[in-house]
């Protein structure tokens, strides 16, 4: 997701050789103070000016530091200050010494590179071949504020919901969009079923304590509000966990400092019972699959903001579940999304990810950016086997788009390099040999129609393949040339139809 905080207070924290020799007292410092709050970022990762600038004051404030110039509440409303206060984020008092934490910062900012260092992309790119283009537009307004995006093949529709709280269908028969609702903040999830539509709003788009997210229910024009105070919720699953004939639903509530994946439980009178099964500030995604082979539906989670990770919660009796975390990221990742497929094809289920999320005190060009493939050893271990660059990478679907038995990768960047390759918002990696990581790069050279945020594959033409939509996100989270930003902001595509030219 696009608004993530990076949990500060543990930055600092990194690995270093074991040695016989008496530790450095800063070396010891990095220990002691939260060396277990999520995976240590090496200091390399990110540049001098950003370490001083943004990271070291915000980890400064969690650590009790608080001055004028990185006080946590400065310029926040009440019901804001109140919201972060009761998170007790930011310590009261300082829980470090004030010349060990300058001992500290010296040592980062002494240790940190100027800058970093590009990516290297040692493969041809090619303009896209696999699929020929087809834009949409919606309504008659510039530019594209899309919060969600899906392809409902059963009414043949595709769903979309806006930033401003509007719930559209685009009927993919007859060409034509229709108005379902409105529903006053961004959407992020809907749902046809019946006469009714199941609708989620996230709240507020920027980070935020509040938790001001719904559940809604509409029928007709009445309205009912199942679920409220929901913490800025990116995700939803609805599921029959316990297959009792009552589906549960499951919300990725990504909040800001605080967030959590929730369960909601149907009682007899028609009510949710909430149960709160990871608190994680940052949860994005998460897919019901049978990971042990017992016959429950587990559930697999990714959490994307301070201790990033992947988390198997396997089912046990009464919808409680046993958590593993599986795979864990550096902080300053930006993972965004992930897959769960068979890529070599031995009966288990491996782990594709990407990080690129770009959008937060770190902005950089980073050259750890990309998809990563994690395979399976049968026993739910995953280890990571290849790595594609691609800076600012969000979202990836695998499939087997040009149906030659083996899987495919497309993937969306919707924080490129600008500088170098801005061409590299949508990229098609053809996979040519799954045992040897060997693909085929394909880009979408026009960069001028729209910032990319979403993106959903079906066949949406009935030709019998796989085609791909992307949906518009004109909104500045980061820099960005000035001929893009006044191009999207002109143009009138909301979708693009990627359509697979294999039928």
């Amino acid at each position: 997701m696009a608004f993530k905080i990076i949990s500060y207070s543990c930055l600092f924290a990194f690995f270093i050789s074991c040695t016989t020799e008496k530790k450095p007292k800063e070396v010891v410092l990095y220990e002691t103070y939260c060396a277990s709050c999520h995976m240590a970022p090496q200091i390399s990762d990110l540049p001098k000016n950003i370490w001083e600038n943004n990271v070291l004051p915000a980890m400064a404030a969690r650590m009790g530091i608080i001055t004028k110039e990185n006080h946590p509440y400065n310029k926040l409303p009440f019901n804001e200050q109140l919201a972060i206060i009761k998170t007790a984020i930011f310590s009261s008092k300082p829980i470090i010494e004030q010349n060990d934490w300058e001992l500290l910062k010296k040592y980062i900012i002494t240790m940190a590179p100027d800058d970093l260092s590009p990516i290297e992309y040692n493969f041809d790119s090619e303009p896209l071949k696999q699929f020929s283009i087809r834009s949409v537009n919606i309504d008659s307004t510039h530019g594209g504020l899309f919060t969600f995006l899906k392809i409902d093949k059963q009414n043949e529709k595709i769903l979309t919901g806006s930033l401003k709280g509007e719930l559209n269908t685009y009927d993919l028969k007859t060409r034509e969009d229709s108005l379902l609702g409105f529903f006053n903040m961004g959407i992020t999830d809907a749902r046809l079923k019946g006469d009714s539509v199941f609708v989620t709003t996230m709240g507020r788009l920027n980070p935020s304590e509040v938790p001001v997210g719904k559940l809604v229910r509409k029928v007709g024009k009445e309205a009912a509000r199942l679920v409220d105070s929901l913490h800025r919720p990116v995700h939803t699953l609805y599921i029959d966990l316990d297959k009792n004939g009552t589906e549960e639903i499951i919300l990725s509530e990504f909040g800001d400092l605080t967030g959590r994946l929730t369960l909601l439980q149907k009682d007899n009178y028609g009510f949710y019972k909430s149960t709160s099964l990871l608190n994680l500030p940052g949860t994005l995604r998460v897919i019901a699959k049978d990971m042990d082979k017992d016959g429950k539906e587990d559930l697999v989670v990714m959490a994307a903001q301070g201790d990033e990770a992947v988390y198997i919660l396997y089912q046990e009796k009464g919808l409680n579940f046993r958590i593993e975390k599986v795979l864990r990221f550096s902080p300053v990742y930006g993972s965004s999304w992930f897959e769960l497929v068979d890529y070599n094809g031995d009966g288990f289920d491996d782990i594709i990810t990407v990080n690129g999320d770009n959008a937060d005190k770190s902005y950089v060009t980073k050259p750890y950016h990309g998809m990563r493939i994690h395979l399976n050893d049968g026993e739910n271990n995953f280890k990571e086997t290849y790595f594609h660059p691609l800076n600012g990478a969000t979202r990836v679907i695998t499939r087997d788009f040009d149906q030659d038995g083996d899987l495919d990768f497309a993937l969306l960047a919707t924080f490129p390099d600008y500088k170098n390759h801005p061409e590299y918002n949508f990229v098609y990696l053809e996979n040519l040999d799954s045992d040897h990581y060997t693909f085929k790069q394909e880009h979408l050279a026009d960069t001028k129609m729209g910032r990319w945020f979403l993106m959903d594959a079906a066949d949406i033409d009935g030709d019998g393949d796989e085609d791909l939509v992307l949906s518009a996100f004109t909104y500045s989270f980061t820099p960005v040339p000035k001929e893009l930003e006044e191009a999207w902001s002109e143009s009138y595509t909301d979708l693009l139809f990627l359509e697979n030219k294999l039928h």
